[in-house]
């Protein structure tokens, strides 16, 4: 049975933007990192373009969108180790420009299969691991758009995140269903519903699991990476304006390896042990900010909302 003396962390999507400068600050206080993503070759690439030092991290295949793949790399990771120091939920797709719904193995929304189904999946799979080290955490990369509370999570283009009363997960959340409140499908609102999922989840998963664990759940909005691998699917204009926006109007912008700095502190640094069930931002203006914890709107919050997505999401996950 392999063990690593260092503590141990699995990134999902390790291999570009904040997930691999996070790798890379993680590793540099010491940690190896499990590198979950969908290419090898490229976080091979990666690794050596960032001078990453090649032996405190381990590169392994997964593909969140297909359940099939999160439960054959859990299967790995749990043939390879005892126990695990922390998760870091941190990949995503956003495919603004779909005009059909692109669909899982399942036959899931991809959006929702990859960045809330496949999360979720990977975390309860992995609890027990998580349950056997000294002070676990599990941190999560939400998004200001999935926040009500907050002027980004307003914006009404294409919609707010809104799950409605989950009728599209009621329904089976398959063909010809797309979006979680059953409604027409609208690519930007389903990325923006499935992060308001991840957010949910983290609090519920407090809930269910911080007092008997002691696993810290937490999210995370390290400010605006406007220019990361996240938006490559958006049109080439917007990829230009963006940035320029986020740093000149809302001063929010923030670079891949500041988002990913900030997200290692929260992943391993003392000041972030506890508390446990919050959600850590810097808000905009970035400049000499420190962190704090962001009230979340009644959508993220609503506990019995929470528990039926849990119950629908295990459904979902199970069928």
């Amino acid at each position: 049975m392999f063990s690593s003396p260092a503590p141990t962390v699995i990134v999902t999507g390790a291999s570009s933007g904040v997930g691999l400068h996070a790798t890379r600050a993680l590793v540099q206080r010491g940690w190896h990192v499990i590198m979950a993503v969908r290419d090898l070759p490229k976080a091979e690439r990666m690794v050596s373009a960032l001078g990453i030092a090649r032996a405190q991290v381990t590169p392994m295949h997964l593909d969140l969108g297909s359940l099939e793949s999160v439960r054959a790399f859990v299967a790995a990771v749990r043939a390879q180790h005892t126990s695990l120091d922390a998760l870091l939920n941190n990949a995503a797709i956003y495919l603004p420009r779909l005009t059909a719904p692109r669909r899982s193995p399942e036959g899931y929304e991809i959006s929702v299969a990859t960045n809330h189904l496949g999360h979720f999946l990977l975390t309860v799979e992995l609890l027990p691991l998580l349950g056997r080290a000294h002070a676990p955490r599990c941190i999560t990369l939400g998004t200001v758009t999935a926040n009500f509370e907050e002027f980004g999570g307003k914006v009404p283009i294409p919609a707010p995140a809104d799950l409605g009363e989950l009728a599209g997960l009621e329904a089976g959340f398959r063909d010809p269903i797309a979006m979680i409140d059953g409604k027409p499908f609208k690519p930007g609102k389903a990325y923006k519903d499935s992060k308001l999922c991840n957010m949910i989840m983290s609090r519920e998963l407090h809930r269910r699991y911080h007092a008997t664990t002691g696993i810290v759940f937490n999210t995370l909005y390290p400010g605006c990476v406007a220019d990361s691998a996240l938006f490559r699917e958006t049109p080439r204009a917007f990829q230009r304006l963006f940035p320029l926006f986020q740093k000149y109007i809302t001063k929010g912008y923030v670079t891949q390896e500041l988002a990913g700095e900030r997200t290692a502190q929260v992943v391993a640094d003392a000041a972030f042990a506890q508390p446990s069930g919050v959600h850590w931002s810097w808000g905009n203006r970035q400049n000499g900010r420190e962190a704090f914890a962001q009230p979340l709107s009644a959508r993220a919050t609503d506990q019995a909302r929470g528990e039926r997505l849990w119950v629908l999401t295990e459904r979902l996950v199970a069928a």
